[in-house]
């Protein structure tokens, strides 16, 4: 299994980068950021500096949008990055959640995250593509390589991504969904003709290593909150009682909005409705031997790589702990 880190890109970057060269030595192998470009940095301009202080490890935004940013220029970026430090970028890509809805912009369709993903990817590995009925191609990229990992939760997401992406992202560490939509996106790839086991499937939940849970809990309750502003969008379209388990869909029962000011921060005040229990099951928690036993669980899914978001108060402990203990066991 592979491992990947995820930071929101608070200013000073510089902090960015360091967290992020102390996890490659800690053994992980990506480095990952939010991309929601009003509520924190511009990520792409901070992974420059973090792939000149890396050696190998790959980057990109958990995740980006086909709305943030004209495709052509998304395309450069990466291609420009890859150019300069050895193809070690990925996209992750979604509908768009808080990079579109803080500037009054609703998710894209999933039609326009696939005719995204294509445009972006063929552009960045150099070659022609079709936009505005002209055709388009960047003249000076050589041999690039720009793999695209979607996000998604519901039936239509998941089928996009079994007939397109390059890989899933799951946010949720649950093994119940990660067993539904895991087997959603290989059926969708079967059907398409595609390989499913070329999916590469990475899971990105919080982790926090530690003794005392009520506090991890506290910290780590925020994912709840975030996880719902997505399946509050599934259960109006598919309604509570729709193919989406239950285990992903019956705790938003008690949701009443959404304050994006506090988007993935822990002490989030919109997510006091996110039991206890969601934030065990959605969150990887307790001692370091309990993480390992939830990753082998996942690892016997199919999961490739575990992505874990950094966002609470031990965060230099955990990344250690990581490092020392669950890492090699998992990597053995």
């Amino acid at each position: 299994m592979d491992f990947g880190i995820v930071l929101q890109t608070d200013p000073p970057a510089a902090e960015v980068v360091r967290m992020m060269k102390a996890a490659e030595d800690a053994g992980f192998r990506y480095g990952w950021t939010f991309d929601s470009c009003v509520l924190w940095q511009e990520p792409f301009v901070i992974y420059a500096r973090i792939l000149e202080a890396t050696s190998a490890l790959v980057v990109g935004p958990m995740v980006t949008s086909p709305g943030t940013r004209d495709w052509s220029v998304m395309a450069s970026t990466f291609a420009t990055l890859n150019d300069m430090f050895g193809n070690r970028t990925v996209c992750g890509i979604g509908r768009g959640d808080s990079a579109h809805r803080v500037v009054g912009r609703p998710p894209s369709t999933l039609a326009t995250v696939r005719d995204c993903m294509r445009t972006v990817k063929d552009l960045a590995e150099g070659r022609e593509v079709t936009m505005n009925d002209t055709a388009v191609r960047i003249p000076w990229i050589r041999g690039g390589r720009l793999e695209m990992w979607m996000a998604g939760y519901g039936p239509k997401a998941l089928q996009t991504v079994g007939e397109h992406a390059d890989g899933f992202i799951l946010q949720c560490a649950d093994p119940a969904i990660a067993r539904w939509t895991i087997g959603a996106v290989r059926d969708a790839a079967r059907a398409a003709g595609r390989d499913p086991g070329g999916i590469t499937i990475c899971v990105a939940a919080p982790a926090y290593v530690g003794e005392d849970l009520a506090h991890q809990r506290e910290q780590l309750r925020w994912f709840g909150g975030m996880v719902g502003n997505h399946v509050a969008d599934l259960v109006s379209r598919y309604g509570s009682s729709g193919p989406v388990p239950h285990e992903l869909t019956d705790y938003i029962r008690e949701r009443e909005g959404y304050d994006y000011s506090h988007h993935g921060r822990a002490g989030n005040p919109s997510t006091a409705f996110v039991p206890d229990e969601i934030v065990d099951r959605f969150c990887l928690l307790g001692p370091a031997s309990a993480h390992i036993a939830r990753l082998e669980e996942l690892a016997e899914l199919g999961v490739d790589q575990f992505a874990l978001y950094l966002m609470h108060d031990e965060r230099e402990e955990t990344l250690a702990a990581y490092g020392a203990q669950v890492i090699p066991k998992l990597t053995a």
